[in-house]
């Protein structure tokens, strides 16, 4: 009796198929692997996005706001490494220095925690704060009273579990349309360069006004909240939450650059909710502080 033949060419094409998934699976992970790897690798050198969690840069930067940092401005070191993988060090690779007026994002000098605020003092300036103001090589630093911010009342916005404005709850304003607002005392302060921005400063007298005379080390900076009063700074001792005086150059992880979009603390875990709760006139907003332009010769 004869046997039925095989059809060894469709044998060996379905071994070959089953192999191909075992190669293609392996090709899978590995081009998850390497795709992770290069989002790692962009985030440390290049740019990386940025979450506000606390009113400390208010009026600039909203709770709820999310932003680009940019890595390469200041050169690289082990706090430009997303997730604080490498271990810290004195190094810095092609390391300059920021500007007045720059929004860095220094790590507290004892943990991996990122923080984000304004340049206020370069390395050698003999640094004080007198009164709420800033004196800069024995020159107070302006502040010129402007217009009132006018800042959203967004009930659903909390910070380490409570309402992030109530120490402005006496500046709440309602608007004749009915909705509530807050206009804190508001000041333009203009550094050496000419850089400007908004501060908000309204406790006159508070321990944070006043910091005695220091001249910044070399390699170092001082770095302020714009929020003077809510704001765990340079000024601040490292416990619990402050930066200890000066930053070392190698702690400043980046430069925050756009607002790429905002929520204002009202979406749920329903998409549809997002849309509602969009901040859409915050979208782009630079965050450079303004300078003074060139004139042309």
């Amino acid at each position: 009796m004869t046997e039925p033949l095989k059809n060894t060419a469709f044998e060996a094409a379905k071994a070959a198929e089953g192999d191909d998934d075992k190669v293609n699976w392996f090709a899978e992970f590995r081009g998850l692997g390497l795709m992770l790897l290069a989002v790692l690798v962009f985030h440390s050198l290049v740019a990386k996005p940025f979450y506000i969690p606390s009113t400390s840069m208010m009026p600039g930067l909203f709770v709820g706001d999310r932003l680009v940092v940019s890595k390469y401005p200041y050169g690289w070191s082990w706090s430009s490494a997303s997730f604080h993988l490498l271990p810290r060090g004195e190094w810095r690779i092609m390391g300059s220095t920021p500007e007045y007026g720059d929004v860095v994002i220094p790590v507290h000098p004892e943990r991996d925690e990122d923080y984000i605020k304004r340049v206020v003092a370069l390395p050698g300036d003999r640094f004080e704060v007198r009164d709420g103001q800033i004196i800069l090589d024995g020159t107070p630093v302006p502040q010129e009273v402007v217009p009132a911010v006018r800042i959203p009342y967004e009930p659903q916005l909390l910070c380490n579990g409570a309402p992030c404005l109530d120490d402005f709850a006496r500046y709440q304003v309602r608007q004749p349309d009915g909705s509530q607002i807050y206009e804190p005392p508001t000041y333009r302060e203009t550094l050496p360069n000419g850089a400007s921005y908004l501060i908000i400063d309204h406790l006159r007298g508070q321990p944070l006004d006043n910091f005695a005379e220091i001249t910044i080390p070399d390699g170092h900076v001082f770095v302020m909240g714009d929020n003077r009063d809510h704001s765990a700074d340079s000024r601040e001792l490292v416990s619990p939450n402050g930066l200890g005086g000066p930053i070392p150059l190698e702690n400043v992880g980046g430069r925050a650059e756009f607002i790429t979009f905002s929520l204002d603390g009202s979406a749920t875990w329903n998409p549809l909710s997002w849309f509602n709760a969009m901040r859409g006139d915050r979208a782009w907003s630079t965050l450079r502080p303004a300078l003074p332009e060139t004139e042309s010769e």
